[in-house]
């Protein structure tokens, strides 16, 4: 072993150390694995931020941005309560779950696509009365596996193909990976139905300021106008779309008030006074296509020329909106802004909204051009709660982000454009066509994800610059001269299965694929099932909270600790290795 080469293993083992320690965040560490390597003369000063130019950053950022599009257009929520209102059982509940979640992650980054499912899986987790532990663990198991049916699905995939085309001139197209992948998630997803079981019901063990700050009993109001979907239906159809979030108590119908029975049939131009939380209302209002009413909202002229956006606010005592009404003041034609929602502690308001005199510390939901918001609350002392996503009022255009995901799905998939190229249209796309507002677009790209891996890059590609790959091929070749073909073949891929919850899943490809190759090689093998081996090992950390983000996610929010991994995720491992080899050895022959 040379001095070189034992400086690319004490490096990237110390890096491992600090990633299993956790005192410090990944990105931090990343970066100073990076500076360390230049400092020992690894790494060329003149290559130390490659990484940052590479194409594996553009599409994991731009994959983030596309997914936080599609998930901000309540595409996937709407329609399971519109398809799903009654599904009440938690198998069948969870079969769903973990079946869009897969189904999902082959086209979109497996993250984006937990994230879009999460707020399904807590109102599955209130209708059926149980913790959403139960739905959340093997949510994030499915995210993983349904990320191995195509190249986008998940970066391991992505950087494997790149490492093909270093090493063999050609690279892995978008659905090379589907035939092994789809049966992986097959198998993985009936598995996960029936061992869901193995997951303990845990209580959230994370109350976050969001959470603390919760109300849950606003009054808002909207009218059914001509072409909502909810005029002919009755009361309680409509009440459904909120999942027990958000009830009707009254309606104002040609100036009669009408009780708010559930067989009310709503017609045309009646106006509804809705109390609930704000995500429920939200639902309600943006699925049953009603229209805010009371104040004037903003138009598609006025949004386009400014970032409209809704926030919470307590009025102080002392505000000059004291006795006064949202009607008396003409907030939107004086103010440009728009009150959409009150509450008030211990009283329930069934008065139009518009004529609701407000009081000292009323909690009101504003909507405004950013601009305008701060000094209004200033001006009318108006204290801003922790800010938090308020989708109430915002405009939906649920069939744009469907649609740029399908072009840039279909350019890649026939070959017209580069994934890189692809996605980055896509998420300049979502911005142009105001799918996700300026504000949360470098929100959603995740720096310090894109950090670490422009970091690792240069990081792992020292084990290759060195020869430490060879090295570390000729070790693995060792142990498996007496192996039997599928055997070498799970030993890349339990290799990489044992790597990935140690060093994030990328960078795991990263390191894991040269070595693969080489160790290929060494036997007489083409490294075609080697490459996929390490790209599936990295894909499927099903063991720990660390090595994989989708894990990471649903820690928090699913209380769990980090010996309930394994639980699941062992036996879940087992199943994988046992399943993906002798799919590997007659999809892509070893000779």
């Amino acid at each position: 072993m040379t001095a070189e080469q034992s400086l690319s293993l004490f490096v990237i083992g110390t890096m491992m150390v600090f990633f299993i320690w956790d005192r410090f965040r990944y990105d931090v560490v990343a970066c100073s694995a990076l500076m360390l390597a230049v400092a020992v003369g690894i790494v060329p000063f003149d290559h130390a931020f490659d990484g940052f130019s590479d194409d594996i950053v553009i599409i994991v950022g731009s994959a983030l941005i596309v997914s936080a599009g599609v998930a901000r257009s309540g595409f996937v929520d709407a329609a399971i309560q519109r398809f799903l209102p009654d599904l009440n059982s938690v198998r069948a509940q969870l079969a769903l779950l973990v079946v869009t979640v897969t189904v999902l992650s082959s086209f979109i980054k497996n993250i984006g696509a937990l994230a879009i499912m999460i707020p399904v899986a807590f109102q599955f987790a209130r209708r059926s009365s149980v913790q959403p532990s139960v739905f959340l663990m093997p949510m994030a198991f499915g995210a993983l596996i349904g990320g191995l049916m195509t190249q986008v699905g998940t970066s391991p995939n992505v950087v494997v193909s790149r490492m093909r085309q270093e090493l063999t001139g050609e690279s892995f197209s978008m659905f090379d990976f589907t035939p092994v992948g789809a049966s992986l998630a097959l198998v993985g997803a009936i598995f996960l139905l029936f061992a869901y079981r193995l997951v303990p019901e845990r209580k959230s063990q994370q109350v976050s300021v969001q959470q603390a700050i919760e109300i849950t009993d606003y009054t808002s109001e909207a009218m059914a106008a001509p072409g909502s979907p909810a005029i002919g239906k009755s009361l309680s159809s409509l009440v459904k779309l909120g999942d027990g979030g958000a009830v009707v108590i009254a309606i104002f119908r040609r100036g009669t008030h009408l009780a708010p029975l559930p067989d009310v049939v709503i017609e045309a131009d009646d106006i509804l006074l809705l109390e609930g939380g704000p995500a429920a209302l939200d639902r309600i209002i943006s699925q049953a296509k009603l229209k805010i009413s009371g104040d004037r909202s903003p138009t598609s002229a006025e949004t386009a020329r400014t970032e409209i956006e809704a926030i919470e606010a307590v009025i102080a005592s002392g505000s000059p909106l004291l006795g006064m009404s949202a009607e008396r003041l003409a907030l939107f034609h004086n103010h440009n802004i728009n009150l959409l929602a009150v509450s008030r502690q211990g009283e329930r308001l069934k008065q139009r909204l518009g004529s609701i005199r407000l009081r000292a510390g009323d909690i009101v939901v504003l909507q405004g051009a950013r601009a305008d918001l701060p000094a209004f609350l200033q001006d009318f002392s108006c204290l801003p709660l922790a800010q938090r996503d308020i989708l109430l009022g915002t405009t939906r255009r649920a069939p744009v982000p469907l649609l740029v995901l399908a072009a840039a799905m279909g350019a890649t998939a026939v070959g017209i454009l580069p994934v890189q190229v692809a996605f980055f249209a896509a998420a300049l796309a979502m911005v142009i066509f105001r799918v996700i507002p300026l504000r949360e677009v470098y929100r959603a790209v995740d720096g310090p994800i894109l950090v670490m891996l422009a970091a690792l890059i240069p990081v792992s590609d020292t084990l290759r610059t060195t020869g430490g790959s060879d090295l570390i091929a000729n070790w693995l070749s060792g142990m498996a001269v007496n192996l039997p073909p599928a055997g070498a073949l799970a030993l890349i891929l339990v290799a990489a299965m044992a790597v990935t919850p140690f060093l994030n899943n990328a960078a795991t490809v990263l390191v894991m694929a040269p070595i693969a190759a080489s160790f290929a090689s060494a036997l007489d093998y083409r490294p075609d099932a080697f490459l996929m081996a390490v790209a599936i090992g990295a894909g499927s950390d099903f063991l720990t909270p660390i090595g994989h983000q989708c894990n990471t996610l649903v820690m928090g929010p699913g209380g769990y600790r980090f010996s309930d991994y394994p639980r699941l995720g062992l036996p879940l491992s087992i199943v994988i290795v046992i399943v993906a080899v002798p799919m590997l050895m007659w999809v892509w022959p070893l000779r």
